[in-house]
């Protein structure tokens, strides 16, 4: 039996429609040519746009939350953990272009989290894009941790 991190590797290196699954974790837009992403490089600049998403996301539901104090105070620090997170991605896009990808993977792993410390700290009140994040992540890493020598 495959582990799910495996699987997902398959899923996204393979072609065709396996691929296409892959790809629409990563580009919820169909029309974006972020769809035909099959590169890690790539793949981890899409996750720190992806990210970048969620975080904006976050930001609207705060400015939109009802007066309840834990909720509002529960975005805030989801925003604060994104924003992180946002940096961090954008770094590890970067490795990974330069061919580096010792870190980057580390941080496509961490970055699986972010969404579960969300929903922790913000609850119900936490955006979809939170949990479309999570999925990218899982798939950004799962690419990452299948390239040996890029």
């Amino acid at each position: 039996m495959l582990s799910p991190l495996l699987f997902a590797a398959v899923i996204c290196i393979g072609s065709g429609t396996a691929a296409e699954l892959c790809t629409s974790v990563l580009c919820h837009d169909t029309t974006s040519p972020c769809r035909a992403a099959r590169d890690p490089h790539v793949v981890a600049a899409l996750a720190a746009a992806n990210a970048t998403v969620a975080r904006n996301s976050v930001v609207h539901a705060a400015a939109m939350a009802s007066n309840n104090a834990t909720e509002k105070a529960g975005l805030r620090s989801c925003l604060q953990l994104y924003t992180g997170f946002v940096a961090a991605l954008e770094w590890a896009a970067g490795s990974v272009a330069a061919g580096r990808l010792p870190g980057a993977r580390e941080v496509m792993r961490a970055a699986q989290s972010v969404h579960a410390a969300c929903d922790g700290m913000a609850g119900e009140a936490t955006p979809k894009e939170s949990v479309e994040f999570f999925w990218m992540a899982y798939v950004a890493y799962a690419v990452l941790a299948t390239v040996s020598n890029y």
